[in-house]
């Protein structure tokens, strides 16, 4: 299987699992997703009452400069072992 085709496995397999992980957990996803799928940040910072919204482009942003390589590697990790933890 292919890096690309395993990550996009592994992002199914997070949609799809029985319990929702942590905040901090969900985060971490969610910028490795974006760093891997997308690339650097290219969008402007949330204003300061959209807590949701800073909260993910802060965790994207620490990704910054990570390769999607990288990013797709460290995702599918992440992936792997939130979804063992909570099942599917």
């Amino acid at each position: 299987m292919s890096l690309k085709a395993e990550f996009e496995q592994c992002a199914d397999d997070v949609m799809k699992m029985k319990a929702r992980p942590t905040d901090s957990e969900m985060r971490e996803l969610y910028g490795l997703y974006k760093q891997a799928s997308v690339g650097d940040i290219n969008i402007e910072k949330p204003g300061l009452l959209d807590m949701k919204g800073k909260a993910k482009w802060n965790a994207w942003n620490l990704k910054k400069g990570m390769s999607n390589e990288d990013a797709m590697n460290a995702y599918i990790s992440l992936a792997k072992e939130v979804t063992e933890k909570y099942g599917m």
